[in-house]
C-alpha cells in the first residue's frame, strides 16, 4: 500500500540510495530547527538518508515509486506543514488587564470568536494584579510565621479573585482548587524557611499564569469552542537558569512546534498557553522572562509554527508617541519597524517586552499591537521595513532613576583593552550598561536600574561601592545618581533635523544635557538629563515634534514634578 509523505527541510540527494523499512521514525535535528515524520506501509520504501540543505522546500515521498517531487516552495520558515489551510493561522496574546475579570474574559472570548477565519494560538499573562500580589504575598510570609500565612491579605485577594471569576463563568472550580492548595503549601514553605529565593520566586508567580489560562480554556470549552490548555514549560519552552530574567534557547522552536502541530492535528482545539514562563534547561525549575514576558511567549510560538502574524492586544491604542501617564495628547504610531520597536521596548516603553522583537524579525512575521478594550482601533503594526521618507521621529520613551558614571583616565589615549577593562568589571558584577559615549581619554555610561536596584543586588550591600572601587585603580569616576535617559526613536538619518529642534527645545526650556548618544541602530539618539526635568522635557519634546502648532513649553500641565493635568 503506497503512503504519500510530507518532509520539511529536507532534500534527498540524486547520489543517495533508498533503503527499505516498515517502522514508523521521527527525526529532529535541533541545530537546524527540522523535523521529518516518515510513516512507512509494510511494504514501502523509506529514505534513510537526509540532507539538511534545502530548507525552504516541501517535498513529497511516493513509497510505492520511492519517487520525490517538490510540491512548493514556502517562505523561510521555522517549519512548514502541509494542508496549511487547516493549520494553527496567528498567536493572539492578552495581558492581565485584558483578563482581569470575568467580564473581561467574556470580551476577549467574543473577539477571538469574532475572526471566524482566524485558527488562533492564545497567549495569557496572569489575571490583573496576581503578578503583584503573588510577589507581595511571598515578601509577606518571608516574616509572618507558618501559622499566618492564611492571614495574608494578597492570598485571599488572589483566591477570592480567582474563585468569583470561575464561578461568575459558570464553570467548575476544580480546575483550580489544586493550585490553590498548592500555593498555600508554597507559602508555607516560604514561611518555614525564611527566604524567598529567585528560583522560588519564579515558581511562585507561575501560579497566574496557570490558573488564569485553566479559568479561560475552561470557559471557551463551556460556550462549545475547543480549547486545550498548556503550560509553556511543559510543552517545550526551554531557557537558561537565570530565574526572574531567562533567555530562551534555540531548542526551545522545534520543540514547541512539534508539540502544538501534533496535538493540533490529532485533535484540533485552540491552545491556550501560559505566557511569560518557561523550563530552566539544567535545573528542570519553572523560571520567568522578565516582566512583560508574555510578549516573548507570544512571538516565540510565532516563529516557532511559521504563522502568518502575532497580534498583541494591550489596554492602549498600538504603541503611543510617548507615555500617556507622562502627556496626555500622546497619539498611536501607525506602523514601526522591528528595529524602532525593539529601541522603544528597551528604553522603557511599556507595551512590548524588550526581547520580543527578536523572534518576530528572525521568522519575519508581522507584530500587530491592538487595544483589546478598543478593538476597532487600527493599532500599530510592526514589519521588517516601512517608508522612513518622511518619517522624522517615531516616538519619545523616557526611563528613570537612572545611574551615570564619567570615567576618565588618560591611559585611554592610544592604548587598547581599557574599555575591556572597563566593561568586565560590569560584566562580574551582573550589572548592565545602557548608554555609551567615549572621547580620547573618557566614557561615559548609564546603568541598567532594574538590574542595579534589584532586591539581591541591595542585600549585597552598595554594589554601586564596589564598582567604583575597581574603576578607580583604573581611572576617576564620578558617579551621578537621579539621571533619566530620553529616548527618541525614528529616523536618526536625519539627525541633523531631530538635533536642531531637540536643541531648541532644551535651549527654551533651560535644561543641559549631560550626555548624548546615538544607538548603532540607527533609530536612537538618547539623552542624559536629570530626574526632576525629564518629564518636562518629554512634554516639551512631544510637542515641538508633534504637535507643531501648539507651545514647546508646558505651562499648562504643572512643573516638572511629573503630573500631568488635562487643562
Amino acid at each position: 500500500m503506497a503512503t504519500a509523505l510530507h518532509f520539511t527541510g529536507a532534500k534527498v540527494s540524486s547520489s543517495n540510495s533508498l533503503s527499505w523499512g516498515s517502522s514508523l521514525q521521527q527525526r529532529s535535528v535541533l541545530p537546524q530547527r527540522l523535523h521529518f515524520a516518515i510513516s512507512v506501509g509494510s511494504s514501502s520504501s523509506v529514505p534513510r538518508s537526509l540532507k539538511n540543505s534545502c530548507r525552504s522546500r516541501v517535498f513529497q515521498v511516493s513509497c510505492a515509486g520511492a519517487n520525490v517531487d517538490v510540491l512548493e516552495k514556502s517562505s523561510t520558515l521555522t517549519q512548514s506543514f502541509s494542508d496549511s489551510e487547516n493549520q494553527l493561522t496567528c498567536v493572539m496574546k492578552f495581558g492581565g488587564s485584558s483578563v482581569a475579570s470575568a467580564e473581561r474574559m467574556r470580551e476577549v472570548a467574543d473577539l477571538i470568536l469574532s475572526f471566524p477565519s482566524e485558527r488562533p494560538v492564545i497567549v495569557l499573562s496572569a489575571m490583573g494584579k496576581t503578578t503583584n500580589k503573588l510577589l507581595q504575598a511571598g515578601e509577606k510570609a518571608v516574616s509572618c510565621g507558618v501559622t499566618n500565612v492564611s492571614c495574608i491579605d494578597e492570598l485571599s485577594f488572589i483566591k477570592e479573585l480567582h474563585l468569583r471569576t470561575v464561578k461568575e463563568l459558570g464553570v467548575d472550580e476544580s480546575i483550580i482548587a489544586t493550585h490553590l492548595e498548592e500555593l498555600d503549601q508554597l507559602l508555607k514553605g516560604i514561611a518555614m524557611m525564611k527566604e524567598l529565593t529567585l528560583r522560588t520566586r519564579d515558581y511562585l508567580v507561575s501560579f497566574g499564569e496557570c490558573m488564569s489560562t485553566r479559568i479561560f480554556a475552561a470557559y471557551l470549552n463551556k460556550r462549545g469552542v475547543k480549547a486545550r490548555q498548556y503550560d509553556a514549560f511543559e510543552i517545550g519552552f526551554i531557557t537558561t537558569d537565570d530565574f526572574t530574567n531567562a533567555d530562551i534557547l534555540e531548542a526551545t522552536y522545534p520543540a514547541v512546534a512539534k508539540r502544538l502541530h501534533d496535538d493540533w492535528v490529532t485533535d484540533p482545539a485552540i491552545p491556550i498557553v501560559t505566557g511569560f514562563l518557561g523550563k530552566g534547561w539544567r535545573t528542570c525549575a519553572v523560571t520567568t522572562l522578565g516582566r512583560g514576558g508574555s510578549d516573548l511567549t507570544a512571538t516565540t510560538i510565532g516563529k516557532a509554527l511559521g504563522l502568518r502574524e502575532i497580534q498583541v492586544w494591550k489596554d492602549v491604542d498600538g504603541v503611543l508617541t510617548c507615555d500617556p501617564n507622562i502627556y496626555p495628547r500622546a497619539e498611536p504610531v501607525p506602523y514601526l519597524t522591528f528595529d524602532e520597536a525593539a529601541e522603544l521596548a528597551y528604553f522603557g516603553a511599556q507595551v512590548l517586552h524588550p526581547q520580543s522583537m527578536r523572534p518576530a524579525r528572525e521568522g519575519d512575521i508581522p507584530v500587530r499591537v491592538k487595544n483589546s478594550y478598543n478593538p476597532n482601533a487600527p493599532g500599530t503594526l510592526i514589519t521588517r521595513t516601512r517608508d522612513m521618507s518622511k518619517a522624522v521621529l517615531t516616538s519619545i520613551v523616557l526611563k528613570r532613576n537612572v545611574t551615570m558614571l564619567d570615567i576618565v583616565s588618560t591611559r585611554m589615549l592610544g592604548q587598547f583593552g581599557f574599555l575591556a577593562k572597563v566593561f568586565s568589571t560590569f560584566e562580574d558584577l551582573g550589572i548592565s550598561v545602557d548608554v555609551v559615549a567615549t572621547s580620547e581619554v573618557s566614557i561615559s555610561l548609564t546603568l541598567d536600574p532594574s538590574k542595579l536596584w534589584s532586591r539581591e543586588l541591595i542585600q549585597q550591600a552598595s554594589e554601586l561601592d564596589h564598582v567604583v572601587e575597581e574603576l578607580e585603580k583604573i581611572a576617576v569616576v564620578n558617579l551621578l545618581q537621579r539621571r533619566s535617559i530620553i529616548s527618541l526613536i525614528g529616523n536618526v538619518q536625519r539627525s541633523s533635523l531631530i538635533l536642531e529642534k531637540v536643541f531648541n527645545v532644551l535651549r527654551t526650556n533651560g535644561v543641559n544635557v549631560q550626555m548624548i548618544s546615538q544607538g548603532a541602530s540607527k533609530v536612537n539618539i538618547s539623552l542624559i538629563v536629570n530626574d526632576d526635568e525629564a518629564e518636562q522635557c518629554v512634554r516639551a519634546l512631544h510637542s515641538s515634534f508633534f504637535e507643531s502648532d501648539l507651545p514647546e513649553l508646558d505651562h499648562e500641565y504643572g512643573s516638572t514634578n511629573g503630573s500631568a493635568v488635562k487643562p
